[in-house]
């Protein structure tokens, strides 16, 4: 069995992205880098959507880095009704259900699956409870005016355990937790 894991960076009031954010908010210091190439190089096998598979492949050639070449190699499967071909040898694309296709591939050994953004399928993923845990970036801004993306809109009330937190660079938090179900208040 598969552990599948959803990683999102989101704002404090739970936005996934504001209109003029930066990439991290702004918020990528030395903790935060080391993090993302620490939590990168460990075997996984990737779930993306299309829009942030083709963010992704928007970056300059320029500034794609060793992490950005990690992550273009990095095996997994993009999901998309209107792609046709991906650029990334290790994507292969998938226009299956989305929940059913996953739902296979967590009963299959093998590295851990984890999304890549895509906020699409981390809801839909949440909401039919396949997702083992959910690995929270919190980067210490709110975005009334300009936030994008709302992170749980649309998704039941869900309870949840934290199972690790950490501070990087003195102001970002991480957080990891379990999904456990209905909240206390509405079994």
């Amino acid at each position: 069995m598969s552990d599948l894991v959803c990683e999102l960076i989101i704002s404090l009031d739970g936005f996934a992205r504001g209109q003029r954010s930066p990439a991290y908010y702004g918020y990528l210091g030395p903790d935060f880098a080391d993090w993302i190439k620490t939590n990168t190089a460990l075997p996984h096998r990737m779930l993306i959507g299309r829009r942030t598979y083709e963010a992704m492949e928007g970056i300059p050639a320029e500034v794609r880095d060793e992490g950005w070449q990690r992550m273009a190699t990095t095996p997994g499967w993009l999901f998309s009704r209107s792609l046709e071909v991906t650029d990334w040898p290790g994507l292969k694309i998938v226009r299956d259900d989305l929940v059913g296709f996953v739902r296979e591939l967590k009963r299959t050994d093998g590295p851990e699956l984890r999304t890549l953004g895509s906020m699409s399928l981390v809801r839909q993923l949440l909401a039919s409870g396949l997702v083992d845990r959910l690995k929270l970036v919190v980067c210490p801004l709110v975005l009334p005016q300009t936030g994008m993306e709302p992170t749980f809109e649309g998704l039941p009330d869900t309870g949840f355990d934290l199972l690790s937190s950490r501070v990087l660079d003195g102001r970002v938090l991480l957080l990891e937790y379990r999904p456990t179900g209905a909240p206390p208040y509405n079994p």
